[in-house]
């Protein structure tokens, strides 16, 4: 491949506007895509065959996703790109790509990770029960498969996306049982000013709620999960109403989600410095306003660096990528970046507006009972946890991992990661980042034992 070799990691709107940016500089860029089609989570694309029109699967994004998806395919020919493929490792300066049950290292010039984010769980006593699903789940049965999670559904959890999929799978045909929100109702009053920087997306929020409301759908905030019941099957959700009165609703199926997390593995393991954030009390990988890494030419775009929504990520995809090719050597005028830049501030004004409405409830952590799976993929109790803690005398995730294999399982520690650490430091009576973050490790998702690794 003549000149410098790119590789984007992600085709959503953070991926796909990387691409676009290094295509009109005159590369072309590996993009690596887990997905059969570009659009990334936030704008799936529905199967062949299927044929709902734009506006029932993106709602008031319709616009936007269908202008992503026309100029990502609009790329074809010009990128090199490989869908339905999974980039499990980098190290030694390769990028490491499996497909089709072969495995192939690419070497790049620049990194672009755009690897987007997962759910962020809170375990609730019962909540490993068939039924329930995660909200992004619930979202990738609703676009993707055109079918429910369920007949008789609530939402559990908090974030905007909460009361969006609540909106969604109303506004389809489902039955919406309720939607219980963890934080209270005065954290967002609160945050009204942050959100005011972000005029249209606050109307957007507060239009999803009041279409709920007008339709008598129950919504409480500030509430307390007590336990997902029922036999082989979800049947009914107990939660603590913010007057602390026992709460239940009947329901066949669960969308659980309290906010979103940064997929940063990929970044861990290319070797890039992480920060704790204490607005999200997560461990998030450092950059320069541009996505420029500790680590040069490896650079980060949209939700993977840290949560700011489809609109920043495709500004962001584009600032990583002119920073990349001002790294190569290659010409950006500066208006450009300076443009881009302005375009992102009153988002990351509006992130901290949401942070703030809608709370990491780290609380629930520290009152899970001992018997509440923490680790599904290894079934470590919330109680082994905390024995690692008193008992084995475990300082920090790790080490905790090493002694109950908590995080050791096929997430890699993704969705129980955040959790334990919730719950090994209120065990250790210390702040959350003194017990640090899991190391990352490939493959940072499962390969097939056949899979053939290239030398």
């Amino acid at each position: 491949m003549a000149g410098p070799i790119a590789v984007v990691v992600g085709a959503g709107p953070a991926g796909a506007r990387a691409a676009e940016r290094l295509v009109a500089s005159g590369l072309r860029p590996i993009v690596v895509d887990e997905g059969r089609r570009g659009g990334g989570q936030i704008y799936r694309r529905q199967p062949d065959g299927f044929r709902r029109p734009p506006g029932e699967l993106y709602g008031f994004e319709a616009g936007k996703a269908t202008a992503l998806h026309r100029d990502f395919d609009a790329l074809a020919g010009r990128i090199d790109y490989r869908p339905d493929t999974l980039a499990w490792h980098v190290y030694d300066g390769a990028v490491h790509l499996a497909r089709d049950g072969r495995s192939d290292a690419v070497r790049w010039d620049a990194l672009i990770l755009a690897t987007g984010a997962t759910d962020r769980a809170m375990p609730v006593p019962g909540w490993t029960r068939p039924g329930v699903f995660s909200l992004g789940g619930a979202q990738i049965a609703l676009k993707a498969q055109a079918c429910a999670i369920g007949e008789r559904c609530v939402f559990l959890g908090t974030g905007p996306l909460l009361y969006l999929v609540a909106y969604q799978y109303a506004k389809a045909g489902a039955r919406v049982q309720a939607v219980l929100d963890t934080s209270p109702y005065s954290r967002r009053l609160a945050a009204t000013p942050a959100l005011a920087a972000r005029p249209a997306m606050l109307a957007k929020g507060l239009y999803y709620t009041s279409w709920l409301a007008a339709r008598r759908i129950p919504m409480l905030a500030g509430v307390t999960p007590l336990a997902i019941d029922g036999g082989d099957h979800v049947e009914v959700v107990r939660v603590l109403d913010a007057g602390g009165r026992e709460r239940r609703f009947d329901c066949d199926a669960i969308g659980l989600g309290f906010g979103l997390r940064s997929e940063t593995q990929l970044a861990d393991l290319a070797g890039c410095r992480f920060a704790f954030d204490p607005l999200v009390r997560q461990w998030l990988p450092e950059t320069d306003e541009d996505g420029r890494t500790s680590v040069a030419r490896v650079y980060l775009a949209g939700d993977g660096a840290r949560i700011l929504g489809a609109d920043s990520a495709e500004i962001s995809g584009r600032l990583a990528a002119c920073a990349a090719l001002r790294d190569l050597s290659r010409p950006v005028a500066d208006g450009e970046v300076a443009g881009l830049r302005k375009a992102r501030r009153a988002m990351e004004r509006f992130r901290t507006g949401l942070e703030t409405a809608f709370p990491w409830p780290a609380r629930l952590a520290a009152a899970l009972p001992d018997d509440t799976l923490v680790c599904r993929c290894e079934a470590i109790t919330a109680g082994e946890l905390r024995r690692t803690a008193t008992a084995a005398g475990a300082p920090e995730v790790n080490r905790a991992k090493a002694f109950s294999r908590v995080g050791m399982g096929r997430c890699q520690g993704r969705y129980c990661g955040l959790a334990g650490a919730e719950v090994l430091a209120a065990a250790l009576a210390v702040p959350v980042e003194r017990v640090g973050r899991l190391r990352g490790q490939g493959p940072v998702k499962l390969l097939p034992t056949a899979t053939e690794i290239a030398p």
